[in-house]
């Protein structure tokens, strides 16, 4: 995706995308994120840069991600959505790179159903962790420890429920890449986008 105009870190999130994901879940991360001055690229897990939602939206992803270093982003985040969850769920480089990061306690993000890919893969094993409430049995089979809070981090994992939460857990995962300096930048997005709540 274009680099944000003012960059504030030049960490960088990686957003795996299936066919069949739900758009709002990705997209509303990733706003949050550009309006940090965060880049994050969308990165297609197929062969074509061309990946249709659950609701029939068409989006142009930015590379393929078997083109992409993904050890070189900062954070990978997995969308939701059906049958996004399971297109990611069913992709070697997708499973293979959260085992990497869950055994180097290196950033992982998930909302919806796509915990779910966590828990499968070890990710979520004594971490406190939230999902969809149709998948906490899911994550609560991998081992974590279940919480109905709107986003959940434990150290560098941090997990969410669905797409009313995907504002929120932009605005964490702002807070785990820049420490001690988010404050003022969720403060600076909250107001921004007229954040309500």
């Amino acid at each position: 995706m274009p680099t944000p105009a003012s960059v504030v870190t030049d960490k960088r999130v990686a957003v795996m995308v299936a066919d069949g994901l739900e758009e709002v879940e990705c997209l509303a991360v990733v706003d949050v994120l550009f309006r940090a001055g965060i880049g994050a690229d969308l990165l297609s897990i197929s062969d074509s840069l061309e990946v249709t939602s659950s609701h029939g939206i068409h989006l142009r992803c930015d590379a393929l991600a078997s083109q992409v270093d993904l050890a070189s982003y900062a954070l990978m985040f997995l969308p939701g959505g059906m049958p996004g969850t399971l297109n990611l769920g069913a992709s070697a480089l997708v499973t293979d790179e959260v085992r990497r990061r869950s055994a180097a306690g290196q950033p992982l993000a998930a909302i919806c159903a796509a915990p779910s890919i966590l828990a499968e893969h070890g990710a979520l094993q004594a971490r406190h962790a939230t999902a969809n409430p149709g998948f906490m049995d899911a994550i609560a089979a991998g081992g974590a420890l279940m919480s109905e809070a709107a986003v959940v981090r434990d150290a560098n994992l941090i997990t969410s429920r669905g797409m009313g939460t995907s504002t929120e857990l932009g605005f964490e995962i702002i807070r785990l890449l820049l420490g001690d300096d988010a404050e003022q930048v969720v403060a600076r997005v909250k107001q921004g986008i007229v954040y309500q709540r």
